[in-house]
């Protein structure tokens, strides 16, 4: 394997203070066939985010799980993946997952971020402008969950979407762990717990 196929495994961050929201529909622009590439605008800077293999692996972990178990619990639910939310002139970002639960809505009602580098605190600051009733994070193993509250974020230790309360995070977390070495393993697991608490 020569070193230019060689796979990225870690995030590449880079971030563009003091630019204005038409730089970065030029940046976005520019990025436009590169479909991997994660875009984000608050506050006067720009962020681009190159996910590594690790963080792709956990997201898709995450999702695989979030799918059995909407699955198995007969919930609805669209996939919205990392489509770009805007409000014009002010935010945009891309979650690494989101999700509209039982129908289709403009904002989603869940936005999941891996974080391997830093820069939570700022993500919450833009899906707080867009509205976005509840951020998970992944980050060092550990989900940590917020709730939109007028006009801030409160930490909550169970998802306050009816559809999710039953949602045991702990099973969620050590699945998702187990994942990481073997995703077959991660999803039986999964579902049997899921389906004994049936």
């Amino acid at each position: 394997m020569t070193p230019a196929t060689i796979p990225q495994t870690t995030d590449q961050r880079i971030v563009l203070p003091e630019r204005t929201w038409k730089q970065f529909k030029l940046i976005q622009q520019g990025f436009e066939a590169s479909p991997g590439v994660h875009l984000f605008y608050y506050d006067g800077t720009v962020e681009i985010l190159m996910p590594g293999r690790e963080h792709e692996v956990f997201k898709g972990i995450i999702a695989l799980l979030l799918g059995i178990f909407f699955e198995e619990n007969d919930i609805e639910f669209e996939p919205t993946g990392a489509m770009t939310q805007e409000r014009e002139k002010v935010v945009s970002a891309q979650a690494d997952e989101s999700y509209c639960i039982g129908t289709s809505k403009l904002t989603p009602d869940l936005v999941i971020e891996v974080v391997f580098t830093s820069g939570g605190s700022a993500k919450l600051q833009r899906y707080q402008v867009l509205e976005v009733p509840e951020v998970w994070f992944w980050q060092d193993g550990l989900f940590t969950l917020y709730r939109l509250r007028q006009d801030r974020y409160e930490q909550i230790t169970q998802s306050e979407i009816p559809e999710l309360a039953m949602l045991d995070f702990d099973l969620l977390t050590r699945c998702v762990l187990l994942g990481e070495t073997s995703r077959l393993q991660a999803i039986r697991e999964f579902r049997q717990a899921i389906q004994t608490r049936k």
